[in-house]
């Protein structure tokens, strides 16, 4: 991975910016750090024609539940965000028959190569839902998978896009913030890359937007 690491006073700010300027297919995820930057982008703008949204991924729980990337998303920005087209992981179909519908929907929309994905990590490294130790972190043929047991709370199985279609991306993007997620970064952007850290496979060239706490370790 090329990395363009940019520490600065506010990352959502400049992740809001790079959603704001998007157009085409958008990737999104959950997180606090990127609800602060969908807010803002809503703040923004406000037609948003043009525009498809996409999920890195989600938890198996219904739209309207407090663990759904969706209904935060929703709330943040979706909502808001008049035009555009929403893509939602259907979690509470469940993890096989969930991944199996995100799957149909991409390949309906002829497989799209996303112009803008937008990435977390986890404490543990993780990104989308490709824990370490899972056997989505090596799928590399099916677009979407499901993740019965992921590897951090909340212990609910998960839906996550494959890395597959993360590396294909035109602009990746990761948004981190906190000193709980500073070890994760050295481990993905500071060593080679290694399956235990599954940001380390993210392959292409991304920006990676941190505040100093977050970037303690590199």
């Amino acid at each position: 991975m090329r990395h363009h690491i940019q520490v600065l006073d506010d990352p959502a700010d400049a992740a809001a910016s790079l959603l704001v300027q998007g157009s085409g297919h958008l990737c999104i995820t959950g997180g606090s750090t990127p609800k602060a930057a969908y807010e803002r982008a809503a703040s923004r703008r406000s037609d948003w024609s043009g525009v498809d949204f996409w999920f890195t991924d989600e938890r198996c729980v219904p739209p309207d539940h407090e663990h759904s990337n969706f209904r935060m998303a929703d709330a943040a920005l979706l909502s808001r965000a008049a035009g555009a087209v929403v893509h939602r992981m259907k979690g509470e179909l469940g993890h096989v028959d969930g991944a199996l519908d995100y799957e149909r929907e991409y390949e309906s929309a002829r497989e799209p190569t996303f112009d803008l994905i937008l990435l977390g990590i986890g404490p543990d490294a993780h990104t989308c839902s490709l824990f370490p130790g899972d056997d989505a972190v090596n799928e590399r043929d099916r677009p979407v998978v499901g993740v019965e047991t992921p590897g951090m709370a909340p212990l609910v199985s998960r839906i996550t896009l494959t890395l597959s279609v993360v590396n294909g991306s035109r602009q990746i993007v990761f948004l981190i913030t906190g000193a709980d997620k500073a070890d994760a970064v050295a481990r993905a952007f500071a060593g080679p890359p290694d399956v235990s850290a599954p940001a380390s496979l993210v392959d292409g060239e991304a920006t990676v937007l941190l505040d100093e706490a977050a970037a303690a370790g590199l």
